[in-house]
């Protein structure tokens, strides 16, 4: 299993708990809230009992002990005939019964009639029949503020531990990246220097066979003298990794064919190449870091065929929206459509001996240091693969680096 498969795989993971966790939480508070509801039920009730035997009972004590019970219970109450008309209200917002006109308090009846439609939205009525009597009282009620808020409280406290889950692992994750450019810009530079004086040696064993045996036109040392300088645009890539490339501006139908003309004597000669476009497209390029993207998206369409193939590239300019299109096809085995995002994740490969960056390293230096896009347009299994890259053309474009 490749590094991305196992990320993807703790990604997944960490998603299962939090997701047991958050409904466990939503779980034990609709518990809490179902049996406080009941509890506030019961009171309501015991409060309809208490106000029904008032009407009903002529002891003093008795109607002092259920006045008692009754004022205990503290239920947001009001009590309605059987045509909705308000009777009577009790433990509701003594700032809003009456409003103030000048120096008088003016009761206000728009204020009953929403607490009434709360209530209705909330719960049934309880209903109060009198003996011997055909009306009856229908009694509403509220839920209290403590059940409100614990009604809401579970889906505020998991905003804000997700907000906070989310902060933590962008600064982390930032922090991390941030460690890991540094280390890879550190080997990269280190590379370089590493690699400077073999190929300066190089250089010189190469020029001294030339003169030594009078080969200035030999095709072999020629070739050699090619590898050399290839080796050479090799380091001064990793020498400039961290730095801000400069931009300048080029023929992508050139610079393309060029690196395609180097590349396609290195690989299997059962692999046909072909470029097709107009030659006269221009945009702002760093010729090394380009050739890398052409380069690592080439060894994928080799690696991908099997046998006998071919490579098309394809350079379009979309004129309204000032860009060019380079498209890379292959006839290799294709990338299953759940797959065309993942291939430029560092560290997804399919080959047993690869590192997965280079498709990753390709996607960074078109979109950081170009400005562009780059995607599998299409891709068909057993028929081949489309990449585009898309890069801004040089008609009014001006290269800027953040």
């Amino acid at each position: 299993m490749n590094p991305y498969e196992k990320k993807r795989r703790w990604k997944y993971l960490l998603l299962f708990f939090a997701v047991v966790i958050a409904s466990s939480s939503l779980w034990y508070t609709d518990f809490l809230v179902t049996g406080i509801s009941k509890s506030e039920r019961t009171r309501a009730e015991i409060w309809s009992q208490s106000f029904k035997k008032l009407f009903n009972t002529d002891n003093d004590e008795m109607m002092n002990y259920l006045f008692t019970v009754r004022d205990s219970l503290t239920v947001s109450v009001i009590v309605t005939n059987e045509k909705d008309s308000i009777m009577m209200y009790t433990a509701l917002d003594s700032t809003k019964t009456y409003y103030k006109v000048e120096s008088d308090k003016v009761y206000d009846p728009k204020y009953f009639l929403r607490e009434l439609k709360r209530m209705k939205a909330q719960h049934e009525p309880i209903l109060i029949d009198f003996e011997g009597k055909p009306s009856y009282y229908k009694v509403y009620y509220k839920d209290s503020d403590l059940l409100t808020q614990l009604r809401i409280f579970p889906y505020i406290q998991l905003t804000v531990i997700a907000a906070f889950l989310f902060i933590a692992y962008y600064s982390f994750s930032s922090a991390r990246r941030s460690e890991q450019n540094q280390v890879w810009v550190g080997l990269a530079k280190e590379t370089a220097h590493q690699l400077g004086t073999p190929i300066s040696s190089l250089m010189a064993w190469t020029e001294l066979l030339k003169d030594k045996f009078n080969a200035e036109q030999d095709p072999l040392i020629l070739q050699m003298e090619n590898d050399v300088k290839r080796l050479e645009i090799v380091a001064d890539r990793f020498s400039k990794i961290g730095s801000k490339p400069v931009l300048t501006r080029h023929s992508v139908h050139q610079v393309v064919t060029e690196y395609v003309d180097y590349f396609k004597v290195r690989v299997s000669d059962k692999i046909q190449f072909s470029i097709s476009g107009d030659e006269h497209q221009e945009a702002f390029l760093n010729i090394p870091l380009f050739d890398w993207v052409i380069e690592n998206i080439l060894k994928n369409a080799v690696n991908a065929i099997e046998g006998e193939g071919q490579i098309s590239i394809n350079i379009e300019e979309n004129i309204v929206k000032e860009q060019i299109f380079v498209d890379i096809t292959d006839s290799g085995k294709g990338i299953p459509r759940s797959k065309f995002d993942a291939i430029f994740q560092p560290g997804f490969t399919t080959r047993k001996r690869g590192w997965g960056l280079g498709l990753s390293l390709t996607k960074r230096i078109i979109e950081n240091y170009h400005r562009g896009q780059i995607f599998v347009k299409e891709s068909e299994i057993g028929k081949g693969t489309t990449f585009r890259i898309i890069i801004k053309s040089s008609l009014n474009y001006v290269p800027t680096l953040n």
